[in-house]
């Protein structure tokens, strides 16, 4: 199964600012892993009725709750205090290209989850790539891996419950998108 091959890279100023404020990256991205856990939750209760799916996300949801874990246990060792939820604008963004329709919403609930995933796995890579701290490096490094496991499961389930030329013309769509999307944020020190 091909990965997602996003068209951008993150801008060096992206890496810039979160090595520049550091505690607030992690206080974000603990949100993060926390809302995505709550996403994969939220196509279980969508789609009850796609077997598969519903493991498969239940399992994520539960890999997900583990890093919100870890990356929590990080924010108490340094002192540091989860912050009031705020909306992701690069999430929302996403959504609001999510098409109306029974199929077309479900296909475009994968395929945004896949390049978000994906993003995720080149900015976690590009943190373990450039922090000094052997274990924080170990532990981003990791996170990459399950990125990438988490595009390609997203991919595998939008290609098991949709036809291939599908999911390849939509998901072409979605990596443009994502682009747009990244390009128009201001940079911060957060996941997205």
């Amino acid at each position: 199964m091909p990965l997602v091959s996003l068209s951008q890279p993150s801008p060096n100023a992206w890496l810039d600012a979160v090595l520049a404020a550091f505690d607030e990256f992690l206080i974000d991205h603990a949100a993060n892993e926390r809302k995505a856990s709550a996403m994969a939750m939220s196509l279980v209760a969508h789609y009850p009725d796609r077997q598969e799916l519903v493991t498969r996300m239940i399992d994520l949801a539960l890999e997900e709750m583990n890093h919100f874990r870890q990356v929590v246990r990080l924010l108490q060792e340094l002192g540091l205090v989860m912050a009031a939820d705020e909306k992701d604008p690069y999430v929302n963004q996403l959504r609001s290209h999510v098409r109306k329709g029974r199929d077309e919403y479900f296909l475009d609930r994968l395929l945004s989850g896949a390049v978000i995933e994906a993003r995720g796995e080149e900015r976690f890579l590009l943190i373990a790539k450039n922090l000094q701290d052997a274990r924080l490096t170990t532990f981003y490094s990791t996170l990459a891996r399950s990125e990438q496991g988490h595009h390609r499961l997203f991919l595998e389930l939008a290609h098991l419950y949709f036809p291939a030329s599908t999911v390849e013309a939509r998901l072409a769509d979605w990596i443009a998108i994502e682009a747009s999307v990244m390009q128009s944020l201001p940079i911060r020190s957060r996941l997205h």
